[in-house]
């Protein structure tokens, strides 16, 4: 995690009442901790379903959802290129047919 533009310091954050000391950069420290607390949130909610036993199980699963949201939403992110190419196609469709409209003819 640590910016080579800047010192490394040393962040304690906590996970299912475990301590972890992080070297990141201080402008790195709120996103640390913002996922520090997203991955305890999952953990426990994981921990309190009762249907995964260990620390290690419980890290394993956590992370498989978190890099499962990851991929949904980069593929979600992959197509909003396509569907603002395909709107604007649809956009000069409309425009072409408006334009072939003569405004001289009477309309039904």
């Amino acid at each position: 995690m640590a910016d080579s533009a800047q010192i490394p310091e040393t962040v304690t954050v906590s996970i299912l009442d475990k301590d972890y000391r992080v070297a990141c950069s201080e402008s790195e420290h709120a996103g640390l901790q913002a996922s520090a607390r997203l991955l305890h949130e999952r953990m426990s909610r994981i921990r309190a379903s009762g249907t995964v036993i260990g620390i290690e199980r419980i890290a394993v699963m956590a992370a498989l959802n978190i890099a499962h949201e990851l991929i949904q939403a980069k593929a979600e992110l992959g197509r909003i290129p396509l569907q603002e190419e395909m709107l604007d196609q649809l956009k000069d469709k409309v425009q072409n047919a408006l334009g072939e409209i003569d405004p001289a003819e009477p309309q039904p």
